[in-house]
């Protein structure tokens, strides 16, 4: 009996491979906006406002992380109309997360590119000085990796949406669900972590 305890101690191996891989996206993360921040204190930085979108977009990733959480508490609970209910809800506001990333970024890029024209119109010379403004890569790396990943989370949702609407379910094993769902909380706390970075360095 003690000996079947501690195998039940034992964390999964993927479950494991996961939180390194968390691990090392975070102080990626961590390492891109201290360097933000470092580089921001030397001077010639060009500011931005942060779109309304973003505003929206965070309130559907947190509530998509509520209904992941109902739709893994339904699983193990056998209830697997729910279920199916809270992943569909859980990919669509997922695939609506995404397209309001995309649209904010993009809104970012444009309301940039308007400072750039700006420039151009009063100062010939000052559009060099513009278009190798350190913050705009800055911006937009950390908006690559973000979205990069948050590709990951949409492509494991759509994996769990699919496996959940199977024929029949033959076995009611949740390691590939909470996996999945572990990977989702992350990139919620990731992105509110990043909104409130660029609120506050905006």
């Amino acid at each position: 009996m003690e000996q079947q305890g501690k195998e039940r101690k034992k964390i999964h191996p993927q479950k494991f491979m996961m939180w390194l891989a968390m691990a090392s996206i975070s102080m990626a993360f961590a390492g891109l906006t201290s360097g933000y921040m470092v580089r921001e204190a030397q001077g010639n930085w060009r500011y931005y406002n942060m779109p309304q979108v973003f505003n929206y977009s965070t309130i559907v990733i947190f509530i998509s992380s509520i209904t992941m959480i109902v739709g893994v508490k339904a699983f193990k609970a056998r209830q697997i109309p729910k279920y199916r209910m809270m992943i569909s809800l859980t990919l669509f506001l997922g695939l609506l997360f995404g397209a309001l990333q995309f649209i904010g970024f993009y809104q970012l890029y444009h309301q940039l590119q308007q400072v750039r024209m700006n420039g151009q119109v009063l100062n010939e010379a000052a559009t060099v000085r513009l278009n190798g403004n350190p913050s705009e890569s800055f911006l937009f790396i950390i908006a690559g990796l973000h979205l990069a990943h948050l590709l990951g989370g949409i492509i494991a949702l759509l994996f769990v949406f699919f496996r959940a609407f199977r024929t029949k379910v033959k076995t009611y094993n949740a390691t590939g669900l909470e996996i999945a769902a572990t990977y989702w909380h992350f990139m919620d706390v990731l992105w509110i972590y990043l909104f409130v970075f660029f609120l506050v360095n905006q």
